[in-house]
């Protein structure tokens, strides 16, 4: 953009539209140009040209000059402080765009309801994402000031919070502010049927699904959460009835995601021979999410045959997923096959793929605190690893048997129980113990699926030491209490 000769000159309600122009088209080169005649005609400055150009240089993906033109503003509205979220948002910095939030309430700037949509989803990924454990502070901090702001009932709004509420873990929450709205549309009701089912609460998932029902016409995105819920419940019925209810009274077409709900809810019961015969007679070509259902389901009930048959269409299909190499061994090791277990191992290696580390983190004190398996960083390591051990003699008191089928296998049993003792789940729940009150509830969160002994040991910690654990692992939620998981072990 040039001032023409002898044409009117661009101003600050010209240059926003055009720098919106640039973005939508990907022209980010145009867009630095232009960038260049604000500054020279003096608009650079303005706050509606300046928040336009915010806008530009975050989809370009050039934060940092995003954010310095956000910190040279003397100035900023309600516009800017939300722009420059969703630019840290946006590209990947959900941390930098929460503090930036709470750096905007400190300087007592109202949050409109562009702003509450744009940091909810920065709520929501760092309650679920693999670099943070879910923590309830944030959601109740943004809830608190929806409530504030006027702004909890507006639909998108309640639905967020719910949506936040509900990935850390707060069943409860999440449903009181369900029950109290006035309207509810079908992503709401959705969000709300999959959180019962990430916590395996199957019943509470077929009560609200039946409600639904009644209102609204369910999608193909309901479906898989009421039949992922089913399947971890071990509604088998339901979950076939379900199923079939898709075509014959909705007219959805089942989808792959489907399909491996079904396989899972029947592998889940043991029932792998028919998981198999369902998956010959689909309509459509099995994929990895199908086939590593089948091999998942091995993982609780192993059968030989059907491991191998899993697990050679998945190589075909994803030869470099490193998580079906290790359930695969693992699963060899539980049938007594130590040497298929290696050769696994060994084909990985060849083939370089590479494991991805297993970590577990826990929030203490709006700090987060990550531990690897044998992580010995921490400060307080010295008092974990003593707490530790006194710990696992007390469960071992209560019942627990160290599971070496999850532990190295080339090495001595002895080494093999001690090498269970460092997994991070167990470390970071010594350190939640060490360092937060009897009465507290324990949170952390694991990248990957938890370990069946870490499973078995955290029923036995949360009996001795009365203590409720609430653990997150890539799969589902588990809570622990008095010796029992709200999963019934069937996870």
């Amino acid at each position: 953009m040039r001032q023409p000769r002898g044409g009117a000159q661009p101003n600050n309600f010209t240059f926003p539209p055009v720098l919106k122009a640039c973005s939508y088209l990907g022209d980010f080169e145009e867009g630095v140009k232009i960038h260049g005649d604000a500054a020279e005609l003096g608009y650079e400055s303005d706050v509606f040209v300046r928040n336009s150009l915010i806008a530009m240089y975050s989809k370009s993906g050039a934060v940092d000059t995003a954010k310095r033109l956000f910190d040279e503003m003397p100035d900023r509205s309600v516009v800017t402080w939300t722009t420059m979220i969703g630019a840290l948002a946006q590209n990947g910095h959900p941390e930098e765009a929460l503090a930036l939030f709470r750096r905007m309430l400190e300087e007592r700037v109202r949050p409109n309801r562009a702003t509450f949509l744009t940091v909810m989803p920065c709520v929501i990924s760092r309650g679920c994402s693999n670099s943070a454990v879910a923590s309830l502070r944030h959601a109740q901090l943004i809830h608190g000031f929806a409530i504030r702001s006027l702004l909890i009932e507006d639909l998108m709004v309640e639905t967020a919070v719910i949506d936040s509420y509900v990935r850390r873990g707060s069943l409860n929450s999440a449903r009181r502010i369900f029950d109290q709205m006035r309207e509810k549309n079908l992503v709401t009701w959705s969000i709300m049927i999959s959180g019962y089912g990430m916590h395996g609460r199957g019943v509470e998932v077929l009560e609200l699904f039946n409600r639904m029902k009644c209102l609204m016409k369910p999608d193909h995105i309901t479906f898989v959460s009421v039949l992922s819920a089913c399947s971890h419940a071990g509604l088998i019925d339901e979950g076939w009835q379900c199923f079939n209810s898709m075509t014959t009274e909705f007219g959805i077409v089942a989808h792959s995601e489907h399909y491996a709900c079904m396989v899972d809810l029947l592998g889940r019961a043991g029932q792998l021979e028919k998981a198999r015969e369902f998956i010959e007679k689909m309509p459509i070509k099995p994929d990895c999410s199908v086939w590593g259902s089948l091999l998942g389901a091995c993982r609780i009930h192993p059968d030989a045959k059907i491991t191998e048959l899993a697990a050679t269409s998945l190589f075909e299909l994803d030869p470099q997923n490193s998580g079906r190499y290790i359930l695969l061994s693992n699963i060899y090791t539980s049938l007594g096959k130590i040497e298929e277990a290696h050769s696994i191992r060994v084909l990985m290696r060849k083939r370089g793929v590479k494991k991805i580390a297993g970590y577990t983190v826990i929030e203490l004190n709006n700090k987060l605190y990550k531990f690897l398996v044998g992580d010995c960083s921490n400060p307080q390591s010295d008092l974990i690893y003593r707490e530790l051990e006194r710990l696992m003699d007390r469960i071992k008191e209560a019942g627990y048997v160290p599971n070496t089928n999850f532990a190295l296998h080339d090495v001595e049993e002895e080494t093999q129980v001690k090498s269970l003792y460092m997994h991070s789940e167990k470390l970071a729940i010594v350190f939640g113990l060490i360092n937060t009150r009897p009465e507290s509830t324990i949170r952390v969160h694991k990248n990957l699926r938890v370990c069946g002994d870490c499973h078995t040991a955290t029923k036995f910690i949360s009996k001795v030491t009365k203590r409720k654990i609430v653990m997150r692992d890539s799969h589902r939620f588990h809570h622990f209490s008095d010796g029992e998981c709200s999963c019934g072990d069937y996870w």
